[in-house]
């Protein structure tokens, strides 16, 4: 209990000061995340959904945090810059766990679209984040949820409303940056009404080469006849630990395209729980891992089917070389009544050394009788006769194997209709394998 100590007595420590610099509707859900976490503790390996990460280790070390929200000296419209080219963006910057409001560019979205601090959006319409905040991300079911919901002080808000169409890609840059180890937590809040359309771009990226600690939870609400693209960009170093939890909820005839790209990191772990709750919804879901040296790569996912006639789709796939260590648990849940259901989720690994470990354990439970349900999992090494093929043809070795693990990754890659990102992702994945790649190439924070 070493670990959850420290954060309860935090909490109990500091209580006031977090509450003077948070939004009030963060504040009304606190003290229950506080007591559901206390009740809860951090997870042991024996709770089924969190068989492969021994939580608890994570949070041991002591971090820092900046309960004050003192201004971190970077302005990253000035420092960072993006290197995937060709790509129209509205680019929006979370320095730690703040969402920089300061030099903000001048913004042309649509009437009645929102991009903005939760604490501003809370100000200026309490009834919006009162309707949708800490709805889906329930404290009582998830240690990390309380413990984020807890400490989190502010976030982003990204609201789309009915029927708009928001053509550029909205990017979200989450910078790390700090002279000394540290812990975040950050929360975002997504809502597209009915009709409406987006598409949100998450890169992690660090500035500084300290220990980090980053817990985040995102909330999304996707409406009638809706349509949300979100993907996750990983590209950070050694040295950070990812804790995300992800909640999405469908209704009828909506579309949803989740894609998480974990390129280069210390230790993640990806939970994703999305809920189909009208009838003709469809989600794609979809993950790629590139992971060597000491690095972790955990996903988690539940797919909860609850009405007839929806659709699901999951493809991860995982290379994984020197000691690295790999983990796919995945559940598709077709409840009673959600008959002319069709899921398809599927989890393909490469171990490119004997050292290297996958876990993997696609799930389906079904309470229905006229569904189309599959799953498979495959956990394997390089096809001795495609390499002894391309040798034959003057590849040499490392090069024949650097081209069958980019082969195999890309068949992720090639599901993302964003092209710039597409082709940029093509780009990287090939230095990954060269073992060019530090950070995300092109890109830079001073």
């Amino acid at each position: 209990m070493q670990a959850e100590k420290q954060y309860i007595d935090l909490y109990t420590q500091e209580r006031r000061t977090i509450f003077e610099h948070s939004a009030d509707v963060m504040n009304t859900v606190r003290d229950e995340a506080f007591e559901d976490f206390k009740h809860q503790g951090f997870p042991s390996t024996k709770v089924e959904r969190y068989k492969y990460t021994d939580i608890s280790k994570l949070f041991e070390p002591d971090y820092g945090l900046n309960l004050n929200r003192l201004d971190i000296p970077v302005n990253p419209y000035q420092a960072f810059k993006c290197g995937v080219p060709n790509l129209s963006t509205q680019l929006y910057f979370v320095v730690n766990d703040s969402f920089y409001t300061k030099s903000l560019p001048p913004r042309q979205l649509p009437d009645g679209v929102m991009i903005d601090s939760l604490k501003a959006v809370a100000t200026q319409h309490p009834e919006l984040i009162q309707k949708y905040y800490a709805k889906l991300a329930k404290t009582g079911q998830d240690a990390i949820t309380a413990l984020n919901t807890m400490l989190a002080q502010d976030g982003l808000v990204v609201y789309i409303p009915k029927n708009v169409k928001v053509d550029r890609t909205i990017q979200v840059v989450n910078i790390l940056r700090s002279d000394v180890d540290l812990m975040v937590n950050r929360r975002v809040l997504v809502v597209l009404e009915e009709g409406a359309e987006a598409r949100l771009l998450f890169c992690d990226d660090s500035a500084d080469d300290r220990n980090f600690l980053a817990t985040q939870v995102i909330e999304a609400y996707v409406g009638e006849n809706a349509s949300l693209e979100m993907y996750c960009l990983e590209e950070t170093h050694l040295k950070n630990t990812r804790v995300s939890n992800v909640y999405i909820e469908q209704q009828a005839n909506s579309r949803v395209n989740h894609d998480v790209i974990t390129l280069h990191n210390g230790y993640t772990r990806n939970r994703l729980d999305l809920t189909l709750k009208g009838e003709g919804a469809e989600c794609f879901c979809n993950g790629c891992v590139i992971a060597d040296k000491e690095q972790r790569v955990d996903n988690n996912t539940v797919i909860d089917h609850q009405v007839p006639h929806c659709t699901s789709n999951e493809l991860y796939k995982y290379v994984l070389n020197d000691h690295a260590v790999g983990a796919f648990a995945g559940l598709v849940l077709v409840r009673e009544g959600a008959q002319k259901t069709s899921s398809q989720m599927t989890n393909q690994n490469l171990c490119a050394t004997r050292e290297a470990r996958m876990y993997t354990q696609p799930m389906l439970e079904i309470y229905a009788d006229d569904v189309k349900c599959a799953h498979g999992s495959t956990v394997g090494q390089l096809n001795d006769a495609a390499l002894f093929y391309m040798c034959q043809r003057g590849i040499g070795m490392k090069e024949a194997k650097m081209l069958l693990q980019i082969a195999f990754i890309g068949q992720v890659i090639d599901q993302i209709s964003l092209e710039p990102l597409r082709d940029r992702l093509r780009h990287l994945v090939e230095m990954r394998f060269r073992g060019e790649l530090k950070q995300c190439e092109g890109c830079s924070c001073k």
